[in-house]
């Protein structure tokens, strides 16, 4: 991590137009300070992607070691966000511990890749068999509850999405929060008031609200409305314009309110890749289209993400009629509380940086200048 001579980062603050000059301390900001100049680019927080299953190529659920979890921290680098929370889906007990061995040994390896990874997040396999809410999810290693597996994880488990459909589940997450891991509900079928019961038990998030479902649920009551209603849960959203339409993104994020919204991408290791058809190690035969969208071959359904987190700032904008800065803060500031409060520029922060180009109807955050910690790891 930097604690050479100081850096200095100049750029177009996303709120005000303003040009912003930010100076790079021992890793940390040191100053804010606006400036009368112009400047071409525009400068933000880097972003914060607490749900990353894989990126360019690169699988945290596959055959995976330190040199994957390494690469993998290096390509969404490239692509903007500086704080990446590495997902582990559903698989045996054995898998999902080497996983997390691989990531445990990348961070030992480099404190760069170790201030890029604050945790990692486990995404079942306590959820719901039931096809629709379990997503892509291996039906053979879904399993009931168990709070002395999240015990034999470790102290790396950062976050757990569960679904609280069972007195078992709801127990584990109160069991859960006590060891310290926040836990999300998600790939559910639970009904209202087992929703309610794990708020209350604990669960502080919902896992990309609106996917993980039935395609046909009651008109209500039924989970959704319940986890939008409920002000305690924050709720993450797959922005990428194939998970959620345009006007059901535009209501979700007006009802829980964008200080409870955040963004995800949900990539796979195809995200970024070039379209084309491909097999992968969680859903099989897949096909990528020119315009991200992932799709299991011959079928209309979803497959996974592709998009990355900058495009999803640029879809979130069209998509929900935000601002620039609106949708930079659903990528950082809102889900860097729970990264340990990343995603801001004022002093004392972490020096996690990123210049860009953008302009209205662009489809993506075009990245020049990445800054983690205070070290710049991509410079253009």
């Amino acid at each position: 991590m930097s604690g050479g001579r100081p850096l200095r980062l100049t750029g177009r603050d996303p709120a005000t137009g303003r040009t912003l000059r930010v100076s790079v301390e021992d890793g940390r900001i040191a100053e804010v300070r606006a400036m009368d100049e112009p400047a071409g680019l525009w400068l933000a927080p880097g972003l914060v992607d607490l749900q990353v299953n894989g990126f360019a190529g690169h699988d945290v659920n596959g055959e995976v070691d330190e040199t994957v979890v390494t690469e993998l921290v290096h390509a969404v680098w490239r692509a903007g966000v500086t704080t990446v929370v590495p997902t582990v889906v559903t698989a045996p007990e054995e898998r999902i511990r080497a996983a997390l061995s691989a990531v445990a040994r990348a961070r030992a390896a480099d404190p760069l890749v170790a201030h890029a990874i604050p945790y990692v997040h486990v995404e079942g396999p306590f959820i719901s068999a039931e096809d629709g809410p379990r997503g892509v999810h291996d039906p053979r290693y879904i399993r009931r509850a168990d709070l002395d597996e999240v015990r034999r994880w470790g102290d790396l488990v950062g976050m757990l999405t569960v679904s609280p459909h069972e007195d078992a589940a709801i127990d584990l997450i109160a069991g859960a929060v006590r060891l310290g891991v926040r836990c999300a509900i998600g790939h559910t079928h639970a009904d209202p008031a087992q929703i309610t019961r794990a708020v209350d038990a604990g669960a502080e998030l919902a896992t990309h609200l609106g996917n993980g479902a039935h395609a046909v649920l009651p008109r209500h009551p039924n989970h959704l409305w319940t986890q939008l209603a409920d002000d305690r849960l924050y709720a993450g959203f797959i922005a990428d314009g194939h998970h959620l339409p345009a006007d059901t993104f535009r209501a979700m994020l007006r009802a829980k309110g964008i200080e409870r919204s955040h963004l995800v991408s949900d990539t796979t290791a195809l995200g970024g890749m070039p379209a084309g058809r491909y097999r992968t190690a969680v859903g099989g035969d897949v096909e990528l289209s020119e315009d991200g969208r992932l799709s299991y071959v011959g079928t209309p359904y979803l497959a996974g993400a592709s998009r990355s987190l900058a495009d999803g700032v640029a879809t979130a904008i069209s998509m929900g009629d935000l601002t620039l800065s609106t949708a930079l803060r659903l990528a950082t500031a809102n889900p860097g509380r729970f990264a340990g409060g990343r995603g801001v520029l004022r002093p004392g922060a972490p020096a996690d940086l990123i210049t860009f180009a953008w302009r209205p109807g662009d489809t993506t955050l075009d990245v020049r200048t990445v800054v983690v910690a205070g070290t710049p790891v991509v410079t253009g």
